[in-house]
């Protein structure tokens, strides 16, 4: 439905219808890699509703020895392969505290969200068999996607310690992209808060008043029809709070959602002035999701969005 909102003033504009990111050297990456990185792994897990399917990677553009393969990775593996690529860098991301919690001396300073999207997902370009065995970039983009690769595959073998499973994840991941979606149409910000992180609820606070404001909608009508058409992982990330602990870590999984839905709005005397409740239409989006592993009681909420 978000997705939907942003095209609206385009909408409107159509008789009121309508219409369809150098990788960092080591494992986990560090803060200060963070805003360079703009390559990824574009494999995914797949799952096409109605039936969940294997893990695998299928990207037309994926290294050859995993085009159409199951990856699994020991985490002792992936701990030695990081020990080996990054000599003594740290195997998490750090997150520094703020600068006044940094004044507080040793008082503990408990974050709920590292506040922002770790290494965003963006689509590879596509490299030739030619340019990716023959030339030096080649080889550079090659040992790219292979730590890339590795840190996907390292993050899921951390989660998996904690009881994850990927069908019960993508039925919960459904489960909270419709409670969010509905929560935006009713404007239901008190409950919304629950199910996203502060940044993130600041941003869908701020959609929220700009709809009724600047576009005019006090009533949405917004239906979503399940099953979900395709959701699949398209990345996977740790981010660590503390350098001294490697266990005090964030995860982000990045999932791409398509689903066909319905929608309507309507100004404040009931008028329609976008959508149709009666078409149904198909709706790609980016979410990422995210969930601390060693706070008791954490679940997955909604962190961010990437533009499809």
């Amino acid at each position: 439905m978000m997705a939907l909102l942003r095209r609206l003033p385009a909408i409107r504009a159509l008789n009121q219808t309508i219409g369809i990111r150098e990788s960092s050297s080591y494992l986990l990456g560090s803060s200060r890699s963070y805003s360079n990185n703009s390559t990824d792994i574009a494999n995914g897990l797949k799952f096409n509703s109605p039936r969940f399917s294997s893990c695998s990677y299928n990207d037309r553009n994926a290294l050859p020895w995993t085009h159409r393969s199951t990856m699994t990775l020991h985490s002792t593996m992936a701990m030695d392969l990081s020990i080996f690529l990054n000599g003594k860098r740290s195997a998490t991301t750090k997150v520094n505290a703020p600068p006044q919690a940094r004044q507080m001396g040793s008082l503990k300073v408990a974050i709920s969200s590292p506040g922002f999207i770790y290494e965003p997902y963006a689509p590879r370009d596509t490299i030739s068999f030619w340019r990716r065995w023959f030339t030096k970039s080649g080889w550079r983009r090659t040992k790219n996607d292979i730590i890339l690769e590795l840190k996907n595959a390292y993050a899921i073998v951390k989660l998996r310690k904690t009881g994850y499973s990927k069908n019960k994840f993508y039925l919960e991941a459904i489960k909270l992209y419709k409670e969010i979606n509905t929560l935006l149409a009713n404007g239901d910000k008190t409950t919304l808060r629950k199910a996203v992180t502060e940044k993130m609820y600041s941003e869908l606070k701020n959609e929220i008043k700009q709809r009724k404001s600047e576009w005019n909608m006090s009533k949405l009508y917004w239906e979503l029809i399940e099953p979900a058409v395709l959701i699949r992982t398209l990345r996977a990330r740790l981010i660590g709070v503390d350098k001294s602990d490697l266990n005090k870590v964030f995860i982000q999984l990045t999932l791409e959602i398509k689903t066909k839905q319905k929608f309507e709005a309507y100004d404040s005397k009931g008028d329609r002035v976008a959508g149709d409740k009666n078409k149904e239409i198909l709706v790609r989006e980016i979410w990422v999701f995210e969930k601390s592993l060693f706070h008791p009681g954490a679940y997955w909420r909604l962190c961010g969005r990437i533009k499809a």
